[in-house]
């Protein structure tokens, strides 16, 4: 069995799993219950995650929700009480983290509701489309929770402090527009328009070398997490790294030759 029907063949009813030109679209497929995440489809997202890090015909992943009404509401509420113990539920294994784990640059393509855990799995990916009619929120809050995959950290880095207090603290909706103006999202479009401007990203993304595409998603994420010195000596490993790749050599031929580079990821 080839990689391509290795990862594809993790697809079920409720997670859609489809690859083009090494774009490989997930969709979450829950659309009567606004796409919240059961225990089955948070295993079923960390299979596809391992699967697609390892997969070479996998270079960038676009994540987004079966109708027009929700992206993802989070875990699906009612399975929370199958958990044991609290301890239990602290070290469960959930969808946040295996997205976390890819290596792969993630686009979401936001199409409606993210709230609470569908928020955070949008804020792990690394760039956000949003449709005009997206509204985002952090409602744990109002349930007597907060977040637990990210949350915190995520919206602050995107939005700020105040901004990310605002939504924890009260667990209200914000619109598209206002995730726009406080950097939850990069661009809003149309929702007819939403997954032609993200498979155009990806695609554009797909055509660049992919070991310096993944070294740039490994980068920006150590600039979050490292004092300004070590992050500085981080990217500057990072570089020498990726320049000496077979894909940097072909890029320099490529420029030296006025032609689009052939890119092998090696």
């Amino acid at each position: 069995m080839n990689a391509i029907t290795a990862i594809t063949d993790f697809a079920t009813d409720q997670v859609g799993v489809a690859l083009d030109d090494f774009v490989l679209t997930v969709t979450l497929q829950r659309p009567e219950k606004l796409n919240a995440v059961t225990p089955d489809m948070s295993r079923t997202l960390e299979q596809i995650a391992h699967a697609a890090n390892d997969d070479p015909s996998v270079r960038v992943v676009i994540l987004t929700g079966s109708g027009d009404r929700a992206f993802c509401a989070g875990s699906d509420i009612r399975t929370l009480d199958d958990y044991a113990t609290p301890w239990q539920f602290r070290n469960r294994m959930d969808y946040c983290d295996a997205l976390h784990e890819l290596r792969k640059p993630i686009i979401a393509a936001i199409n409606g509701y993210a709230l609470g855990g569908g928020l955070e799995t949008s804020l792990i990916c690394d760039i956000r489309i949003a449709a005009e009619t997206a509204q985002f929120a952090a409602p744990e809050v109002k349930l007597g929770w907060i977040g637990g995959g990210g949350m915190s950290a995520f919206l602050s880095a995107a939005a700020g402090p105040s901004n990310a207090a605002v939504m924890t603290m009260t667990g209200d909706m914000i619109d598209a527009a206002t995730a726009l103006r406080w950097g939850i999202v990069s661009e809003v479009v149309p929702g007819e328009r939403l997954m032609e401007r993200a498979r155009e990203l990806a695609s554009t993304i797909a055509s660049r070398p992919p070991i310096a595409v993944e070294t740039a998603k490994a980068n920006i994420r150590a600039a979050y997490n490292l004092p300004h010195d070590q992050a500085m000596a981080y990217e500057r490993d990072l570089q020498a790294i990726t320049f000496a790749t077979e894909d940097a050599a072909e890029g320099r031929r490529a420029f030296a030759e006025r032609r689009d580079g052939v890119f092998r990821g090696r």
